[in-house]
């Protein structure tokens, strides 16, 4: 996700630092940048020329200090206490003008911008995946969001070539709490022997004209992800329909992750 942030950014011709906590995933994220536009090149969307000048506005970051940018957008994995860490850390070593944003895909974004002394810059700019492809941004305020900071999100999104859409402060937001579930019910499906997986898949894209299988989905988003937004749900709405199910929990627990481990309800 971060690097797909970094793509359209720089694509729309802003200058991107591109942060990582290691090399090794500073590099991956270029490299994943670098096979996307060269497959635009190949397919005649995208010059060699300009194919330059965006990879050339992407300064890779391994330490996170003295950033004077306008706006940082984390892409972190979705753990709270690894968000409210790193945006402690954004908001000692960013200008105190700058806007702190969150790709978070559930986690409240009051309770991120209550762990920074900028509360109304702090706000939530939710992607899909993959990124250069998908054209939604879910916009969240948290409780002290301020309209200027609203504003100029929205301005971005646009700018990247984004549809934006304003969302309230709740678990899962709009996307994942409709989506979730549905993938939820889905493992509680294969969990029950109700249908096999390849089944359970086949029936939501020709029946329901999904082009993914939910379970297929699942695979591509992460399991471990799915399972800490379903915990997200739960814990926030209290509410048993957001329970989940024990296969998920299993899968997870084995390192059974998807696609990212090679092995989730598909072997890749």
């Amino acid at each position: 996700m971060g690097s797909g942030i970094a793509q359209v950014a720089a694509a729309s011709g802003a200058e991107v630092i591109l942060h990582d906590r290691e090399q090794k995933f500073v590099d991956r994220g270029l490299s994943v940048i670098g096979k996307n536009l060269d497959r635009a090149v190949e397919k005649g969307r995208l010059s060699q020329e300009q194919r330059g000048h965006i990879v050339g506005r992407i300064r890779p970051s391994t330490t996170l200090a003295n950033f004077d940018v306008d706006i940082a957008i984390e892409a972190a994995t979705e753990h709270l206490e690894t968000k409210l860490e790193l945006f402690r850390r954004l908001d000692d070593e960013t200008p105190p003008e700058a806007i702190l944003a969150s790709n978070t895909s559930s986690i409240s974004i009051t309770i991120l911008g209550a762990a920074t002394s900028r509360a109304e810059r702090v706000i939530g700019m939710h992607f899909m995946n993959p990124v250069p492809v998908m054209k939604l941004v879910e916009i969240i305020r948290g409780i002290a969001t301020s309209q200027p900071t609203y504003d100029f999100t929205k301005t971005l999104a646009e700018k990247l070539d984004k549809t934006p859409v304003e969302v309230r402060d709740f678990p899962g937001f709009v996307s994942n709490r409709v989506l979730m579930p549905m993938i939820n019910e889905a493992i509680y499906a294969l969990y029950e022997s109700v249908g096999s997986v390849e089944s359970i898949d086949t029936v939501m894209k020709l029946g329901m004209n999904h082009p993914m299988g939910p379970l297929q989905l699942a695979d591509f988003i992460g399991l471990d992800t799915c399972l800490a937004i379903m915990e997200v749900l739960h814990d926030g709405f209290a509410d048993t329909k957001y329970r989940p199910c024990p296969l998920l929990k299993q899968y997870v627990a084995a390192g059974w992750l998807g696609k990212k481990s090679g092995r989730g309800f598909y072997q890749y």
